[in-house]
């Protein structure tokens, strides 16, 4: 159930429209996304790549460009390994083309999902330095595997990680312990002992900053990198990081080359997927864009997706983009089904009055357990981990919710998993399959989730009625976009509207068109992606709703329309 709650922050709205020439609308959405004084809102409104700071501020940052150099220099091979993801695939693509600007004998290897699992290992290591490899770098993976890495460095490999993610730690009576593996220099803006200023960012906006500083350590323009911030924007949205700070300065530079991207692989995958690439924005990434990109690593190998992105033509690109294609429409497939089979197990096995759950279906192909497990914390808002059958026990993922740390607590339960990463948000782990209740009940017993912590809260930032809608206020909110993570897209809300007509729509019936009034004399007209039966009830019994929406321009038929997407409604009834 869902809580509609209203943002009460104050500021002098008008005045700060007036001195950044935007709608007090505008700029009372700023202020809720807690972006406040002349400096920050500027930052919001106009950053650009000059705004970033400096990458030398990232611990070992310097070291690493030190070791990578040296490596460079002297003509050794380096091997470059990175996640399955969208943003392991973007932070190689990234790394890879950096190192080869600069003349760097340089390969890349990508763990397979099923027979090595996340992140780098012995086997990787082991074909790594068969291949001659005598740096291995690695990219939105390495923070966790302290032994893996020091298997390395028994090898007598050097080895550079760049991460995001959480530092894996223990506590004990004198505190808590960080455990950093023990490379020749350690990358990763969430180490405790990182000064950077930001700390959002995702793997491939790490490996952008290694480049940029090996490029100033080569005497190369910064300019030379703006090629790659296309990919750093793809993987910051389609990696669900916030784009606040440097990353919605990262994604809006990015929007704005892969609108006119000369890449192959990105070209044909937007002309494939039907997307107007002049338009293209962080929806079609997160939606479109990023569920091929994954599909690759989540059913074959994300090997076919770099192989896109490295094309060096048009008719090797579709080759791959049309597989690509074939594969997200099997993961759709196997998706529908596996979440299907998650919500029977929450309605008849009796974990429905769970705090977390922990769902286990052996079957379900563990390269969709996170969206299954994403889709079961929409519907039920509860922290969900869901596991399969994996070749050593059970493997699977997890997502929360916000009032939910999902890597502190599962650190509270480390002794039980064989491997475990991630951070507060989302997480993977893999145990075996008989300490599976065992985790569920420590779960639980710890979470320390009450009842409104259980509760969806819709944050609505304007009580707006629809009479004051016009194009200007609907230009100034395009100002802030991108929307996602940290900045989501503006809720407006209106109470007591009459339902003046109702229809359904779409090829299933999927969305709702009706025309909204006020008795005011107010009209608008509507669109929800929501079934209308209920709301169809609704209007022959005469009510009214009130509603959650956005406005936009609906262009038709080469005409120009005012309306709303209705996000949320409820049928009023008179007392």
């Amino acid at each position: 159930m869902q809580e509609w709650r209203v943002y009460s922050k104050k500021a002098d709205f008008t005045a700060i429209g007036e001195r950044f020439g935007i709608d007090p609308v505008a700029a009372r959405i700023i202020r809720n996304r807690d972006v406040e004084g002349d400096k920050d809102i500027d930052m919001y409104l106009n950053g650009t790549l000059k705004d970033l700071y400096d990458a030398s501020l990232l611990k070992d940052m310097d070291r690493a460009v030190s070791v990578i150099s040296e490596s460079i220099d002297a003509g050794g091979r380096i091997r470059i390994i990175g996640d399955y993801d969208i943003d392991g695939i973007c932070s190689i693509y990234i790394l890879f083309k950096g190192l080869k600007r600069l003349g760097a004998d340089a390969d890349y290897d990508v763990p397979d999902r099923v027979n090595d699992g996340y992140g780098i290992n012995e086997n990787l290591i082991d074909a790594a330095r068969a291949a001659g490899a005598e740096l291995i770098l690695t990219c939105d993976n390495g923070i966790a595997a302290v032994d893996q890495i020091a298997y390395a460095k028994e090898l007598g490999m050097k080895v550079v990680v760049t991460d995001h993610h959480e530092v894996q730690y223990y506590e004990d009576s004198t505190g808590r312990h960080y455990r950093l593996p023990p490379a020749d220099a350690v990358v990763d803006v969430k180490r405790p002992d990182c000064d950077y200023p930001f700390k959002h960012m995702c793997g491939a906006g790490v490996a952008y900053k290694l480049v940029l500083k090996l490029y100033e350590r080569y005497g190369i323009g910064p300019e030379e990198a703006d090629e790659l911030i296309q990919f750093a924007a793809v993987a910051t949205v389609g990696d669900i990081v916030d784009l606040t700070g440097e990353n919605r300065v990262i994604v809006k530079e990015g929007l704005t080359r892969l609108r006119s991207t000369k890449n192959y692989g990105l070209d044909v995958l937007i002309a494939l997927t039907g997307i107007k690439k002049s338009s293209i924005d962080a929806y079609h990434i997160g939606f479109v864009i990023g569920p091929c990109l994954n599909a690759s690593g989540r059913l074959d190998t994300a090997k076919q997706a770099l192989k896109m992105l490295l094309a060096a033509s048009r008719a090797e690109a579709e080759e791959y983009a049309a597989e690509l294609v074939r594969l997200n429409e099997e993961r759709k497939r196997l998706t529908d089904s596996a979440v299907q089979n998650a919500v029977d197990i929450v309605e008849k096995s009796g974990i429905k009055d769970d705090t977390v759950f922990v769902i286990y279906i052996p079957d379900c192909h563990e390269s969709i357990a996170g969206i299954v497990a994403g889709r079961i914390r929409e519907k039920y808002y509860r922290p969900t981990i869901v596991l399969t059958s994996a070749k050593e026990g059970a493997k699977g993922s997890g997502r929360s919710v916000e009032e939910y740390n999902m890597f502190e607590k599962l650190s509270e339960c480390a002794d039980l998993f064989d491997r475990f990463g991630g951070h507060p948000m989302a997480a993977g782990l893999s145990l075996p399959v008989d300490k599976i209740d065992e985790l569920r009940s420590r779960l639980n017993a710890g979470s320390g989730l009450k009842a409104e912590d259980l509760r969806e809260k819709i944050w609505i930032d304007v009580p707006m009625p629809i009479g004051y809608i016009n194009e200007k206020v609907i230009a100034n909110l395009s100002l802030l976009a991108p929307f996602g993570k940290g900045n989501p897209k503006p809720v407006f809300a209106d109470k007591n509207l009459t339902i003046r007509w109702i229809s359904s729509m779409g090829k299933n019936k999927e969305y709702t068109r009706m025309s909204l009034g006020k008795d005011d004399g107010s009209r608008i007209e509507a669109v929800g992606f929501f079934d209308s039966g209920e709301l169809k009830t609704a209007h022959a019994a005469g009510s009214r709703i009130s509603c959650t929406y956005y406005p936009e321009i609906n262009e038709y038929g080469g005409e120009k329309r005012i309306q709303i997407c209705v996000t949320g409604y409820r049928i009023e009834t008179e007392e």
